[in-house]
């Protein structure tokens, strides 16, 4: 299934310019899903991450990885949420983050995230950006329900 930009505003509360999930290419409810985003050179932070040789900030990588966490978990559970009381869940933490190459404007960045499991209120996912199948970031994410 694919999600346009429009349907992933329904399932997570990110909005421009800090929304970094463009649209889902597959998502598989409750196991994955492989989202996308173009950064192109008019992004806000790229005046001063760095002039002359803008590159896409690690924690805006990560921001997206997580996004698309999101948008997994809520598509795959948001009726469930809602009856256990729980209305968002926020980033708790990023394990074994690590920055492979740069991004840079106008780079197309896939973004595939795996849940791993749900234990309480906190969920585990495995994440990893790409540009052109080159692996650029991958990072273990949890977030915590709230």
């Amino acid at each position: 299934m694919k999600l346009r930009v429009e349907e992933v505003k329904e399932l997570i509360p990110h909005r421009e310019p800090f929304l970094f999930v463009d649209s889902v290419l597959e998502i598989e409810k409750g196991k994955k899903i492989i989202a996308e985003k173009l950064f192109s050179p008019e992004e806000f932070f790229f005046r001063g991450h760095f002039p002359g040789n803008p590159i896409v900030p690690g924690v805006i990588i990560t921001e997206a990885l997580a996004q698309a966490g999101g948008v997994l978990f809520n598509y795959s559970f948001r009726d469930e949420l809602k009856k256990e009381g729980f209305e968002n869940a926020y980033l708790m933490s990023l394990d074994r983050c690590r920055f492979r190459a740069p991004v840079v404007p106008g780079d197309r960045v896939v973004l595939e995230v795996e849940l791993v499991r749900r234990r309480s209120r906190i969920i585990f996912f495995s994440a990893e950006a790409s540009v052109d199948g080159k692996k650029v970031a991958g990072a273990e994410i949890s977030a915590y329900l709230v």
